[in-house]
C-alpha cells in the first residue's frame, strides 16, 4: 500500500509589520472623527458643548442688558404717546415689558438647569420663538396707522436702533437675531414701499441694507465667539493631555524608583551571599596553592588550586565593579575628598601593573609635568580610574607595543591624565557601545582576555562625579587614547608668600608715650643758626 504523498511545504514570507502611524497624524484623525460626530449630533453644526455655551452666553447677555431694553421700550412708548392714544401706547409698553420679562425669566431658568443635549435643543427653540415674538411686538408699533404723521426719518432711526440692539443681544444665537430683526425690517420696508414716494423707496432700500449689515455683524460676532470657544476647548484638551502625560510619567518614575530600590536591595543581598562563600574559596585555595600544610601528592593539584584562586579573585573583582556601578547609578556613591597628587597616583598604578606589562613585552613611558599642585578629589576613585584605563591598555596592546602615560596642565588651568596605547583600536561606531554598561567591542569579544565591560563606564561616571571630562579617541589598527581632565576648581593653588615684617601690622598697639619718645629721639639737641 503506497503512502500518501506529502504536501510540499510552501514558504510564506513573514508579513511586513504595518508602518507605525505618527502620533500627530493619529491625533488629527481622531479629532476629525470627533468633529464629524459632533456636527451630526449638534443643532448648529458645531460641538454640542459649544451649543450649550453659546446659549449660556446669550442668556447672560440678555439678563445683563435687561435694563437697557426696559429703558428703550419705555422711551419708545412715551414718544409714540404723542401720535397715538396714550392708552394704546401704554398697552403696547406693558405688552413689550411682559415679553421682555418672559425672555429674562426663561434665561434665568436656563442658567439654573442641568445641561443636557435634548434640553439644549428645546431651549434653543424657545429662545428663537421668544425673539420672534419680541420682533413682532416692535412691528405692531412701528407700522401703526397713527404714526403716519411722524416723519420717515424718525421711523427709520427707531428701526435702526431696534435692529442694532437686537442684533447685539442675540449675536450668540444668529437664528434668534434674525427672528427678532427680520420682521421689523420687512414690515418697515413694505410700509415705505406702499407709500409710493421716491424718498420712501430710498428709505426702504436703506432699511434692507441695514438689515444685511447688522446680520453680517451678528454673524461675525458669532464666529469670533465660536473661535474663542474652540481655542479654549483645544487649550483644555491640551491641558488634559499634559496632566495625563504627567500622571503617566509620575507613575513610570515611581515604578523606576521602586525597581531601583529593589535592584539595590538585591545587589546588597547578593553581595553578602556571594562574598561569604567566596572568601572561604579564596582563603582555602590560597592555602592549597601555597602548600602551607605540606606538598600535594599529585603536583597538578597545585595548578588547580591556583586556577581556583585566580577565578575567585576575578569573580570578587567583578562583584565589586557591579556594586560600584550600581551605587554610582543610584547616586549613593560618596566621594571621600582629600588632597591628592595626580602624578603620584599614576606612578603608583604604573608600579603595580609594571610586571604584568613587562611579561607581555609592553613598554610604558611616563611624561609628567613636575611641580603640579594637588587635586581636591577622592584618591580611591582616581586610583580606580587609572587602574581601569591602564589595565585595558595592557590587555589590548599586542606584544612589543607601547603605552604612554601623561599628566599635566590643561589650557583652562585644570589638570589632565592621558593613557595612550598602540593597540588594535576601536571602530568609531563601537565607541558608544564600549562606554555603556556591560558593553564590549568586537575586538574585546575576539580577545582571549574578556571582561565584564564595566571598567570604562565606571571610570567615566567617577570622572563625571568630579566635574571633569572623559574623552575616548581611537583609530582602528593604530591605537586608543583616553583623556581625563579635572576642572580648575579641583586644583589646590599654593598660597602667596608672606609680606615683610616692616609692612606687617604690629602685634600690640603702641601707646602715646612711645610715640612721644620716638619724636624726642628724632628731634636735634642743638639748633644751628646765625641769629
Amino acid at each position: 500500500m503506497s503512502k500518501p504523498a506529502e504536501k510540499p511545504e510552501v514558504f510564506q514570507p513573514p508579513a511586513e509589520p504595518p508602518a507605525p502611524v505618527p502620533v500627530n497624524a493619529r491625533r488629527a484623525a481622531q479629532q476629525r472623527v470627533r468633529e464629524a460626530r459632533d456636527k451630526l449630533t449638534s443643532t448648529s453644526g458645531t460641538r454640542p458643548a459649544f451649543d450649550r455655551e453659546l446659549l449660556r452666553q446669550y442668556a447672560q447677555t440678555r439678563i445683563s442688558a435687561s435694563l437697557v431694553v426696559i429703558l428703550l421700550v419705555v422711551a419708545t412708548g412715551l414718544l409714540f404717546g404723542l401720535w397715538m392714544q396714550p392708552i394704546t401706547a401704554a398697552a403696547w409698553t406693558c405688552g413689550m415689558l411682559c415679553v421682555h420679562a418672559a425672555i429674562t425669566r426663561h434665561c434665568v431658568r436656563f442658567l439654573a438647569e442641568q445641561p443636557s443635549i435634548p434640553s439644549t435643543r428645546k431651549w434653543r427653540t424657545r429662545f428663537v420663538l421668544l425673539d420672534l415674538l419680541y420682533g413682532l411686538c416692535w412691528v405692531t408699533v412701528l407700522i401703526h396707522p397713527a404714526l403716519d404723521a411722524a416723519s420717515g426719518a424718525m421711523i427709520m432711526f427707531l428701526m435702526l436702533l431696534v435692529i442694532a440692539v437686537s442684533s447685539m443681544l442675540s449675536a450668540n444665537l444668529p437664528v434668534a437675531a434674525l427672528a427678532a430683526t427680520a420682521p421689523v425690517t420687512v414690515a418697515i420696508a413694505l410700509n415705505f414701499v406702499l407709500s409710493g414716494a421716491f424718498d420712501n423707496y430710498v428709505l426702504a432700500a436703506l432699511a434692507l441694507a441695514a438689515e444685511g449689515y447688522f446680520a453680517l455683524l451678528a454673524h461675525r460676532l458669532h464666529s469670533t465667539t465660536l473661535a474663542t470657544l474652540e481655542a479654549r476647548a483645544e487649550k483644555d484638551a491640551l491641558i488634559g493631555e499634559l496632566e495625563q502625560a504627567k500622571a503617566i510619567s509620575d507613575e513610570a518614575r515611581h515604578r523606576a524608583e521602586a525597581a531601583n530600590v529593589a535592584k539595590s536591595r538585591f545587589l546588597a543581598q547578593m553581595s553578602h551571599e556571594l562574598r561569604t562563600p567566596l572568601n572561604a574559596i579564596l582563603g582555602f585555595s590560597e592555602v592549597m596553592k601555597s602548600e602551607i600544610f605540606g606538598p600535594h601528592t599529585v603536583p597538578v593539584y597545585k595548578e588547580y588550586s591556583a586556577d581556583i584562586h585566580n577565578s575567585g579573585v576575578h569573580l570578587l573583582n567583578l562583584i565589586n565593579e557591579i556594586l560600584d556601578l550600581s551605587r554610582i547609578e543610584a547616586g549613593r556613591y560618596e566621594l571621600n575628598e582629600e588632597a591628592v597628587s595626580l602624578v603620584h597616583v599614576v606612578a603608583d598604578c604604573h608600579h603595580l601593573l609594571k610586571l604584568r606589562a613587562s611579561s607581555r613585552g609592553i613598554t610604558i613611558y611616563e611624561v609628567f609635568e613636575q611641580g603640579m599642585p594637588r587635586l581636591w578629589a577622592d584618591e580611591r576613585a582616581i586610583r580606580q580610574v587609572v587602574l581601569n584605563l591602564l589595565s585595558n591598555s595592557i590587555k589590548f596592546t599586542p606584544q612589543g607595543g607601547e603605552i604612554w602615560l601623561k599628566a599635566g596642565w590643561t589650557a583652562s588651568g585644570g589638570q589632565y591624565l592621558s593613557v595612550k596605547d598602540t593597540g588594535s583600536g576601536i571602530p568609531e561606531n563601537e565607541i558608544p557601545i564600549v562606554l555603556a554598561s556591560f558593553g564590549q567591542g568586537s575586538n574585546s569579544i575576539k580577545s582571549a582576555e574578556q571582561g565584564a565591560g564595566l571598567g570604562l563606564p565606571i571610570a567615566k561616571n567617577l570622572i563625571d562625579m568630579h566635574g571633569g571630562t572623559f574623552t575616548l579617541k581611537s583609530k582602528l589598527r593604530i591605537g586608543t587614547e583616553v583623556i581625563v581632565t579635572f576642572p580648575p576648581e579641583r586644583v589646590m593653588s599654593a598660597l602667596g608668600p608672606m609680606s615683610d615684617e616692616a609692612d606687617a601690622p604690629p602685634l600690640q598697639p603702641e601707646t602715646a608715650a612711645a610715640d612721644d619718645r620716638r619724636r624726642l629721639r628724632r628731634k636735634p639737641i642743638m639748633s644751628a643758626g646765625t641769629g
